[in-house]
């Protein structure tokens, strides 16, 4: 048993506990990994926030973590090849990650860049895959100017770097105080705000080919929707009640394809983040047992970089 963090109800923040979980020996086809650092996400409060099916709970929290391989199941390899005990690695699409140590499938594991921190390497694939898949929904390529609402962001700026492979220029908005973080990464910045719209014209007289919007305010999304005629190249992750009426695209990390396409896209980035052609910037570290504090931090919607707990 170990220490590890439960919602038993649906509910707010609050609601956390830290408890002693169960960490099974690995079966074939998996791996236990102790936890050097959990990457904090929206999705994570989002997850035991509202529900009514009680049988999924407790509800484990935490997508990803980076750590080291304490135990191998029977004729296992990682989703990266090898793994042994003693490797450092990250995984991404677990359950349970708030913990001192976890059992999880081996195909969720990759090894961990020597060049990428723990805290950086267990914050790399949600925000990351949520990016990749943006830019590939809209079809973004070589020579697209783009407008990206919520710049700064954590999925914002893997975005823009994302971007900037591709050879995509990016108009980004986000507040005056984070402009300097949408330039840092590649973005052109404008404010949010009354006059949107003509700025984001001004920027780029000749249009934009697609528009991302990582925030789901009705401003950047009737803004998108003005901006970009092809509504199929207009992508939302955080506003779903108008897609239906208003014709743009949604995803999110549950549907299949999202899954799909995520899942693909995890090694090419560890690829990106181990040669340092994609940063993960990090805001602070958490003891494990603070792990609720961290949290009302992090839904402050302005925690200015990535959070991490440290077991």
């Amino acid at each position: 048993m170990v220490k590890g963090w439960i919602a038993p109800e649906f509910g707010d923040i609050g609601v956390l506990r830290m408890v002693e979980v169960d960490v099974p020996e690995p079966q074939p086809g998996e791996v236990t990994v102790k936890v050097i650092a959990a990457g904090m996400n929206p999705a994570d409060y989002k997850h035991f926030a509202t529900g009514s099916d009680r049988s999924l709970l407790p509800v484990r929290v935490g997508y990803e973590v980076a750590g080291v391989i304490t135990a191998v199941g029977p004729d296992t390899e990682i989703a990266s090849g090898g793994g042994a005990v003693g490797d450092e690695v990250l995984a991404f699409r677990i359950s349970g990650g708030y913990a001192e140590s976890v059992t999880v499938p081996a195909r969720d594991v990759f090894a961990k860049p020597s060049s990428l921190g723990f805290p950086q390497a267990a914050n790399l694939l949600l925000a990351g895959t949520t990016a990749a898949e943006m830019l590939h929904v809209v079809g973004a390529e070589e020579g697209d100017t783009v407008v990206l609402h919520g710049a700064s962001g954590a999925v914002g700026v893997s975005v823009l770097q994302q971007a900037r492979q591709l050879g995509v220029r990016v108009v980004g908005t986000a507040s005056e105080d984070n402009a300097a973080v949408v330039e840092q990464f590649g973005g052109m910045h404008t404010v949010y705000g009354d006059g949107l719209e003509g700025r984001l014209r001004e920027l780029s007289p000749d249009g934009y080919a697609a528009a991302l919007d990582a925030v789901g305010a009705d401003e950047a999304i009737d803004v998108s929707l003005a901006l970009v005629a092809d509504r199929t190249r207009i992508v939302n992750i955080a506003n779903f009640s108008r897609s239906e009426d208003d014709g743009y695209a949604v995803i999110r990390g549950s549907y299949p394809d999202s899954v799909a396409f995520r899942d693909d896209a995890r090694a090419g980035l560890i690829e990106l983040a181990g040669s340092g052609e994609l940063v993960v910037p990090l805001a602070r570290t958490f003891p494990l047992d603070r792990a609720v504090e961290a949290m009302r931090f992090l839904s402050s919607q302005h925690p200015g970089g990535k959070l991490a707990l440290l077991p």
